[in-house]
């Protein structure tokens, strides 16, 4: 197999990600945005010889093996399935589905398909994660019981550069964005170091909206969503999607019936591995606090790489797949990916319903997924500015004041921010 042509669908993140498969020998052939400036962007970092699109119709018609959806959080099902019905591999940013009925497309196209989907989450990557697993896998922990997974991502109330990069219009969907929906991060790491998968969800929201004299257009009052699991193997999750308390961190605890291991809070890549007094393995501690090592071939490269690394391994995954004609492992494949999705989408039906359950789709069953075809409830403005069908906020009438308001379209004003790897 030759070097793969890659496309990119988003020249902010997308770019970024981009950086990663060309490192690995593939060839950019196409760019897709639809502002200006981030193709002007795109054409200052990779010059001529590559097509820029500024519409999806124009880009799906390039030479193109596989593409980097990077386009906004809650829209890459419908690009995902018109990429895998012309045998297009996928490589899909952040959630599978923005709507239970886009994850039932997804799958339908993806189990017609010749080519590969793959969810891009790169959080199990980072150092500790990888390190997590391997305990987990040695078995020394014993069955695996509980795991809790935290993405804590607070933002200094008077940062405007944030807004002006990463919230950049009245409609975006970060101003509408539920607590539990950004779920991959916390989700997809404890998902892959047990290989469990949720069946079952119940959500409570904590409110704590932001003080009156922020800078806001958000319509989400929330500051975090608890989230409760109960999987496949009978092992119970605990994890966030994007939550607001604390300090800046990403956690992790995986707890077995011998011992448990966790990154341990603001100490880098560090582990905590403890065992009960009466189960310590032949050879090892009660308790010990270490940093891991890679042991991987590309750890120069590894290292180079954003989020921990975590973006080249990911890249090297998907590559890894495509050239194997194997499917992805659990959870990147595009039935953990949409079950996934599901457990962020129904948790937040979860808070509107005061804490109700409820069963996540087996998305390998079409018996189970016909159920779900035809539901397209959504938080978010659509592509085509179709209004929001459910409420964003477990407050349904909490709004941004006219003051709040004022102050973020003033901001707004003074320009955009157009160099970073935004969605």
């Amino acid at each position: 197999m030759g070097a793969l042509k890659i496309g990119v669908m988003g020249a902010g993140r997308g770019l970024g990600l981009a950086g990663n498969f060309l490192l690995q020998g593939c060839t950019l052939t196409a760019v897709c945005d639809n502002r200006p400036d981030r193709l002007q962007n795109a054409k200052n970092r990779y010059g001529e010889g590559i097509v820029y699109c500024d519409s999806f119709e124009k880009f799906i018609e390039q030479d193109m093996d596989a593409v980097i959806l990077a386009n906004f959080f809650h829209e890459h099902a419908p690009y995902a399935v018109e990429c895998l019905k012309r045998g297009i591999h996928v490589f899909s940013e952040c959630i599978s589905n923005g709507t239970m009925a886009e994850g039932v497309t997804l799958v339908r196209a993806a189990e017609k398909s010749s080519a590969v989907y793959f969810l891009a989450e790169n959080y199990p990557q980072m150092l500790f994660n990888i390190e997590m697993k391997r305990v987990v896998d040695g078995g020394t922990l014993g069955k695996i019981l509980f795991a809790e997974g935290e993405y804590n991502h607070p933002v200094a109330p008077d940062d405007t550069s944030f807004l002006k990069t990463y919230n950049y219009f009245e409609k975006h969907w970060r101003h509408y964005l539920p607590r539990s929906y950004y779920i991959t991060h916390s989700l997809g790491p404890v998902m892959h170091i047990t290989g469990a998968t949720p069946r079952r969800v119940t959500a409570f929201p904590i409110f704590s909206p932001l003080s009156a004299e922020a800078v806001t257009a958000s319509h989400v009052g929330d500051a975090a969503t608890a989230i409760l699991t109960q999987n496949d193997d009978g092992s119970v999750f605990r994890v966030f999607g994007c939550a607001r308390f604390g300090a800046h961190e990403n956690s992790y605890r995986i707890c077995g019936t011998n011992g448990q291991i966790e990154n341990v809070r603001g100490c880098g890549n560090q582990v905590l591995l403890r065992y009960n007094g009466w189960q310590v393995p032949e050879g090892m501690k009660d308790c010990q606090q270490y940093e891991p090592n890679w042991h991987d071939r590309d750890e120069e490269l590894i290292r180079s790489s954003g989020h921990g690394g975590g973006d080249f391994i990911t890249a090297r995954m998907f590559l890894d797949c495509i050239r194997s004609g194997e499917l992805p492992e659990h959870p990147f494949n595009v039935y953990a990916a949409t079950a996934m999705s599901s457990v962020a989408i129904l948790a937040h039906r979860s808070v509107m319903n005061g804490g109700g359950t409820y069963d996540i789709p087996d998305f390998r069953s079409e018996a189970s997924r016909k159920s779900w075809e035809n539901d397209r409830e959504s938080p978010f403005y659509l592509e085509d500015g179709t209004a929001p069908t459910i409420p964003c906020c477990s407050h349904p009438d909490y709004r941004p004041t006219p003051a709040q308001l004022e102050r973020y379209r003033s901001v707004m004003t003074d320009g955009l921010n157009t160099e970073k790897e935004v969605l």
